[in-house]
């Protein structure tokens, strides 16, 4: 087993044929910033460069937050997601990245997975649950939105009108919930979630690279037009998330607070 020393936000290893990259921030519950992006995208492109690779396993660390998205008290502090070596937040581009890396993506969800974290999942080619996890989206609660890849592929997943309920709603989904919906492939205990998501790395790298690939690339057709969506959509969100609506969801998260929406309503 290897490991990649250079990381913070993140822990990067490589198995024998599995990769395996585990998003480390259980403090702030596995939440990214755009330095943890950053990294992410360097392991995606890392497994996708290493031959001996067949197969990328996606967690976080701990055993109560897969992902709970942008980290949303980094907002609040400095108004943005912090400092990055390109100095953009890349969220975006690790959305196609997990698309187009010609390999299966194995989301192993070991908690919660909320929010921009709950998109990563999705994006992901097959979802193992623990027992443990809960799913859901946050967005409209706290000051943002994924209007790309989050909404429109998740209708695809598990149609539109679920789809409208989980960003309307901002409920949590227990992971019986989430596999009755076809949102993950299955649930296992908690204690078994790594054996079993490595057990299935290991079965799929029997198998032809080049039919995997192709076939990736096959599924992701049908749907490749969203990252226009996409493009538009966090063009937008930079807009609106330094807006005075965007930033009183920040705060009041922050703060631990009820946020006050209803002054906005009226601009609608």
């Amino acid at each position: 087993m290897t490991y990649s020393p250079d990381f913070t936000d993140i822990v990067y290893e490589v198995d024998g044929t599995t990769a395996v990259i585990t998003m480390n921030r259980p403090a702030r519950y596995n939440a990214f910033r755009a330095k943890t992006v950053e990294e992410l995208t360097r392991a995606f492109r890392a497994a996708w460069a290493d031959h001996d690779v067949r197969a990328i396993i996606l967690t976080g660390a701990g055993d109560k937050a897969f992902c709970t998205g942008g980290d949303v008290k980094q907002r609040a502090e400095t108004g943005d997601y912090g400092p990055s070596d390109s100095g953009m937040f890349e969220i975006g581009y690790l959305h196609k990245l997990i698309r187009d890396v010609p390999k299966p993506v194995i989301a192993a969800v070991n908690g919660l997975a909320i929010g921009g974290g709950h998109v990563l999942h999705v994006l992901c080619d097959v979802t193992i649950a623990a027992d443990t996890a809960r799913f859901g989206q946050s967005g409209p609660k706290v000051g943002s939105f994924d209007a790309g890849f989050g909404s429109a592929y998740l209708a695809r997943v598990v149609g539109e009108k679920k789809a409208r309920e989980i960003w309307f709603w901002c409920r949590q989904y227990s992971a019986q919930e989430a596999l009755d919906m076809g949102l993950v492939n299955v649930i296992v205990p908690a204690a078994e979630l790594m054996d079993t998501a490595r057990a299935w790395a290991a079965e799929v790298a029997d198998k032809s690279p080049t039919a995997i690939r192709v076939l990736k690339h096959s599924f992701n057709a049908d749907t490749d037009h969203h990252a226009g969506l996409s493009n538009m959509a966090m063009s937008a969100l930079d807009l609106f998330a330094v807006s005075d609506e965007g930033m009183e969801g920040a705060r009041a998260f922050a703060e631990k607070r009820p946020p006050e929406f209803a002054k906005y309503y009226q601009a609608h």
